[in-house]
């Protein structure tokens, strides 16, 4: 809900990651749709990388930091909120990819999600600690798909 300008995003991609998985994201994963994403998302001025893993390193990082020995779909790592929002977030591409198969979505409406939800917990939303707070950032969430042009993600 900010200009782009005021925001620096970054795509990184995983060294470790599989060229197929690379490959098979790499027109969904664009830097411009990214940094839309991001954008719309947050708040306010930041700085943003999303990261794209492959499953053993998103395990590792699961594991590491939330003790939760399996890979998830995106992680979070919130640094500051204020005045500046800085944050990695970390889209694990085997698990995005088969929940996309599995919910029957484009795989680009699946990322696009994620990546709004993991901008929306850089700036301090959750929806672990109670039905109030999920349900708000899931209003934020569906709010903010559409704003893209994208469908309810729920």
């Amino acid at each position: 809900m900010n200009t782009p300008l005021d925001s620096q995003v970054r795509l990184q991609w995983s060294e470790h990651l599989p060229q197929r998985q690379r490959d098979a994201l790499r027109s969904v994963l664009t830097p411009a749709r990214v940094k839309r994403w991001v954008t719309t998302a947050l708040m306010g001025a930041g700085e943003i990388t999303v990261r794209i893993v492959g499953a053993a390193e998103g395990r590792m990082l699961n594991r590491e930091f939330r003790g939760k020995d399996y890979a998830t779909n995106v992680l979070t790592f919130a640094y500051t909120q204020t005045p500046l929002t800085m944050a990695d977030l970390v889209l694990c591409a085997p698990v995005v990819a088969r929940e996309a198969r599995a919910q029957g979505k484009p795989l680009v409406q699946h990322c696009a999600h994620l990546v709004v939800h993991g901008t929306l917990h850089a700036q301090g939303y959750d929806h672990e600690d109670g039905d109030e707070e999920a349900n708000e950032m899931e209003s934020l969430e569906v709010l903010l798909m559409g704003s893209l042009g994208l469908p309810n993600p729920y």
